[in-house]
């Protein structure tokens, strides 16, 4: 058993731009020169100890793209629902199926799944994808395509997407503050 952590203040999770060209340059910055299940799993500690001080129960998902396997999951306090696992799973395939964040569709479409709906033609399969914030792709340099998912799903979607691009960024470009 752990021990009882004490609990602190939650540090804030800037706000993501709501500009396509904005949030496009900011997802074009985030490349990895690799990425393994090393990676990952430093990654989602990475975000499970910067969301810990949060009193609302998020999860953390982070997958392969070309396959189903999953190299990170966990949850951050009780009372996470199987719902949440829902929302990993559309956003997840959100971001496989376009290439791009789930908050970069969010914008594009202003939240308008209807809208979302009809300009892809989804019909009855549109509840399958999630325009929500929270679902990040991993690339990496000199390989075609979405490498990996991270998908965080429990906040205010601004915040699901914040904190994953500060987790990747922090990862990336550490500030040797430690």
């Amino acid at each position: 058993m752990s021990k009882k952590r004490t609990p602190e203040s939650p540090r804030p999770i800037q706000t993501p731009p709501r500009d396509l060209e904005s949030i496009s340059q900011i997802e074009a910055s985030l490349v990895f020169g690799r990425f393994t299940a090393d990676d990952a799993w430093e990654l989602g500690c990475e975000l499970r100890n910067r969301l810990l001080p949060f009193p609302t129960p998020v999860v953390i998902n982070i997958s392969l793209a070309n396959q189903n396997q999953t190299l990170f999951h966990t949850c951050t306090h009780p009372g996470v629902m199987p719902d949440n696992d829902c929302w990993v799973a559309r956003k997840r395939k959100t971001v496989l199926r376009w290439g791009c964040s789930t908050w970069y569709m969010h914008c594009k479409f202003g939240g308008d799944e209807v809208a979302f709906r009809e300009k892809y033609g989804l019909g009855n399969s549109a509840g399958d994808y999630a325009i929500h914030g929270g679902g990040v792709p991993i690339r990496v340099r000199s390989v075609e395509g979405v490498v990996a998912v991270v998908v965080v799903s429990g906040l205010k979607q601004d915040e699901d997407h914040g904190v994953v691009v500060e987790a990747i960024n922090e990862s990336l470009f550490p500030s040797g503050d430690d």
